[in-house]
């Protein structure tokens, strides 16, 4: 019996890398064709010639600190994809215990928004990993993070930083407060059960969870949460 045992393991393993070898072949196969249409650096270009692109010089550090935070905790030390994230992230759906985490890095879901690659399947998630990985070799973290917040969706219809922080709240990007950074920060997870017109309440809600992010990262101290919480984010200063 125990050598049966061992013997189907090895052969299940055997399966297993079988199958990973696959995917990744037919994956890099996927991203070379798809590259080769339009390059990581022509999309980027288009994107960062938008009039309305804000350049991570001009971003709020507070939007920076709780996206991070929220996001990506180990953004400035991973090389694209977070390992370790991917494994707690693939734990945390098999064991109760751990917080729910999805693994996907910064730059992964630059690379996802990139090229609208929003179909869950293994052989895209390996694409957007060939494509995390270029973007990691040609540009700087500071240029990623702000590509992120410049593509991502802030719910409402409102695609990129500006646009939610216009439309929100009438004011530009660099005059975010900290409890409009920390609310916007927390919107993409889910734009459309997070987007302010009709959830305002379930945004508040994880503006908190983003509150608290920043606390264990000491971006904040954690006595002054509920102070920013609090705080009218629709308020005139």
């Amino acid at each position: 019996m125990k050598k049966f045992l061992i013997r189907l393991i090895v052969f299940l393993l055997i399966i297993l890398l079988g199958l990973g070898g696959f995917l990744g072949v037919k994956g890099y196969a996927e991203y070379k064709d798809l590259t080769s249409q339009t390059s990581v650096e022509t999309v980027v270009e288009q994107i960062q010639s938008s009039p309305t692109f804000v350049p991570y010089e001009s971003l709020p550090s507070n939007l920076i600190r709780a996206t991070i935070s929220i996001e990506d905790r180990r953004f400035y030390e991973h090389g694209g994809i977070d390992y370790i994230g991917l494994a707690r992230g693939t734990l945390s759906q098999v064991i109760p215990q751990l917080a729910q985490s999805g693994g996907s890095t910064i730059t992964q879901q630059v690379a996802k928004n990139l090229y609208g690659m929003f179909e869950q399947t293994l052989e895209r998630k390996i694409v957007e990993m060939f494509i995390s990985k270029e973007l990691e070799s040609k540009y700087t973290k500071n240029e990623i993070l702000a590509l992120y917040v410049n593509i991502i969706n802030y719910g409402d219809n409102h695609f990129g930083i500006y646009e939610a922080s216009t439309g929100y709240f009438g004011v530009e990007p660099e005059y975010l407060t900290l409890a409009q950074a920390s609310l916007l920060a927390g919107l993409p997870q889910s734009p459309s059960n997070y987007q302010l017109s009709d959830h305002f309440q379930q945004a508040k809600v994880r503006q908190h969870q983003v509150l608290e992010a920043m606390a264990e990262c000491s971006y904040i101290n954690e006595s002054d949460i509920e102070a920013i919480y609090t705080q009218d984010v629709y308020a005139t200063y």
